[in-house]
């Protein structure tokens, strides 16, 4: 019998939004040890402010969040990033006056991965060999494909234990979707927990173990990666079929 995978990361009936915008009600998901695991939904469903809520950026207005086995309702984002939870925000967000390397640099604040931080940038420039011919290039002059495996390798920079990405596919060219698909598959075989946000539902389910499909600020359906490309619903909902 296949050993059950360690719950990382447990939400219960969260619930977060903007000002008087309730973008969430009442979300409930798990993600387990060395898994994929892919929200789906259309826009605005709650997907990018769900990974806000369990990075600290908004706070919770109900539910609970639990990361290896510690509530983070009380940790700001500073404190979450030093538990071992990394967060590469849609639209990438680098930093684009400073260098590729003072980006790099930049995720790895938090004192465990500071202490690190040569070994982990060496291992990051080994995945990234391209980030390792422009580290003296300023972030802002990198294409968009360049500039989202900066922001992906920024926050490897942190050595987490678990990977928030959202829409990391958003705005690029298909070559460039193709590479970064690639890498999520990389870092995932080798061992890195993923909370993947992916509007593109057959392509995240191609990546995934299981998903859980978010529809106005609550899940409406989850199961594994085969059931949920059985589901009539995804699959007249999402896949055109």
């Amino acid at each position: 019998m296949r050993e059950a995978r360690t719950v990382v990361l447990t939400l219960e009936g969260v619930a977060a939004g903007y000002g008087d915008l309730l973008a969430v009600r009442s979300i409930s998901l798990e993600v387990r040890a060395s898994e994929c695991v892919a929200l789906i939904g259309s826009n605005g469903a709650g997907k990018t402010t769900t990974l806000r809520a369990i990075a600290g950026l908004l706070p919770l207005r109900g539910g609970r969040i639990v990361f290896e086995g510690r509530e983070l309702a009380d940790l700001d984002p500073r404190g979450i990033v030093g538990l071992g939870l990394a967060h590469v925000p849609d639209g990438r967000h680098v930093f684009p006056s400073l260098t590729v390397r003072e980006n790099l640099e930049m995720g790895a604040r938090a004192p465990a991965a500071r202490a690190v931080r040569r070994d982990t940038l060496e291992e990051v420039l080994a995945l990234f060999p391209r980030l390792k011919e422009r580290m003296g290039q300023a972030a802002g002059t990198l294409s968009g494909g360049e500039q989202q495996i900066l922001a992906i390798g920024r926050g490897l920079m942190a050595r987490p234990r678990l990977l928030l990405l959202d829409e990391p596919s958003l705005g690029l060219a298909p070559i460039a979707v193709r590479a970064i698909m690639q890498i999520v598959e990389t870092l995932n075989r080798r061992g890195t927990t993923i909370l993947l946000v992916e509007q593109n539902v057959r392509r995240a389910l191609a990546l995934c173990h299981r998903g859980y499909v978010v529809e106005n600020g609550v899940v409406a359906l989850g199961g594994s990666r085969d059931e949920l490309l059985r589901s009539d619903h995804v699959r007249q909902a999402y896949l055109g079929m």
